[in-house]
Formats: C-alpha cells, structure tokens, sequence
C-alpha cells in the first residue's frame, strides 16, 4: 500500500470498545484481517469496508483514507 493509503480503524474500533478479534467476527472476517488493516498492509474489498463502517459507526472515507 505504502503511502498511498492510510487506515484509522484502529481509532475508530477502540472508540466502540471493540477488540481485533470481536470487529473480526462482526463483519466476519479473520482477526489477522482486522490487524493488516489496521497496519495499511490490506486493501479492502468496497463490502468489507462498508461492513466495518457500519459496525464501528464511521464513514468509511474518515477510516480508509487514499492519498
């Protein structure tokens, strides 16, 4: 990804009191998913995205950021 790309879940799942591995079984993907996410190493898929959006109430542009 490099700089092109940035992720802010981290911020907004923490905000929702939610781990790593409880985001990961809501939009039903692996804990390891959720932590490349979070490391700007995952491109998501545009439903996973949405999926993540929905569950920690955010829009997704404010947690996928593309330079």
């Amino acid at each position: 990804m490099g700089a092109d790309f940035e992720c802010n879940l981290k911020v907004y799942r923490a905000a929702r009191g939610l781990t790593q591995e409880q985001l990961a079984e809501l939009v039903g993907v692996r804990r390891e998913t959720i932590m490349r996410l979070e490391k700007a190493q995952y491109n998501p898929s545009l439903k996973l995205a949405i999926d993540i959006s929905r569950a920690v109430g955010a829009p997704i542009e404010e947690i996928f950021i593309y330079k």
